[in-house]
């Protein structure tokens, strides 16, 4: 009885957590009626929430010798300073030229067939007292055992995907690593008919695949993570109500 209140106390709680959130989004949709959904503010991408510093393997610090009377210095990319990104707070673009597919076809097939028998024809001539004594009746000593199973298994899986997005950006050096290498972040917003399209990228890069313009592909970027969506009126008809959702993740069958 007990554990039956306490389900039904928890089904309860999460329901109503479900729909303050749900009247939450409402309230939010409601807001946004005539105007379409509002700009997200330019805030510094460390002071987000979901920030986090990246951690990366990293060489040995190395001394650099001095030549005071040398043109080169140990270590220096070139003779004369440039304008690429190498400091927290430098802006490069990112040029995101994204063109993948995947095709994957599995077939599993699995056969197989047991059998086990066991008779005893001879046993010091107890075969047939056993039989009648401590056995069940209709016990017959020519088939004392017989095991058989079979098994079968069978499966295919098909896999056919295909990405394409073709974008250039900017993005912030948040982060320089210690051995040069830069963390960098870029976010995109844009709205067109009450619908925002957004873009999100971080990820670690080496100065020296920096182009003399300023730019990098995104084949030069290590630890890369993309999102790109979208909310607003279009992104809203798309997805189901948050009741159905609920539904769906709350109902066991």
């Amino acid at each position: 009885m007990n554990r039956t209140v306490s389900t039904i106390t928890k089904l309860t709680l999460v329901g109503f957590i479900a729909a303050t959130l749900g009247a939450c989004n409402t309230v939010s949709r409601l807001s946004e009626i005539g105007d379409g959904p509002e700009l997200s503010e330019i805030t510094n991408p460390t002071a987000m929430p979901k920030y986090r510093p990246v951690s990366m393997p990293m060489p040995e610090p190395k001394t650099q010798a001095e030549n005071p009377n040398s043109l080169w210095r140990q270590g220096a990319k070139a003779f004369f300073k440039d304008h690429r990104a190498k400091e927290v707070g430098d802006i490069l673009t990112v040029n995101l030229a994204l063109n993948d597919k995947a095709s994957l076809a599995n077939n599993t097939a699995r056969k197989r067939s047991d059998r086990e028998t066991a008779d005893v024809s001879a046993l010091l001539g107890l075969e047939t007292k056993l039989a009648k004594n401590n056995l069940p009746s209709g016990f017959n000593p020519s088939a004392a055992a017989n095991f058989g199973n079979n098994h079968n298994t069978s499966g295919d899986g098909t896999i056919d995907r295909t990405e394409q997005i073709n974008l250039t950006f900017a993005a912030v050096v948040t982060q320089v690593l210690p051995n040069g290498s830069l963390v960098i972040t870029g976010r995109q917003e844009v709205m067109v008919n009450s619908e925002i399209r957004e873009l999100m990228v971080t990820g670690v890069v080496r100065p020296g695949d920096i182009e003399s313009n300023n730019t990098i592909t995104h084949d030069r970027i290590a630890e890369m993570r993309v999102a790109y969506g979208g909310r607003g009126t279009l992104s809203n008809l798309q997805q189901p109500r948050w009741g159905t959702q609920v539904w769906d993740t709350l109902f066991p069958f």
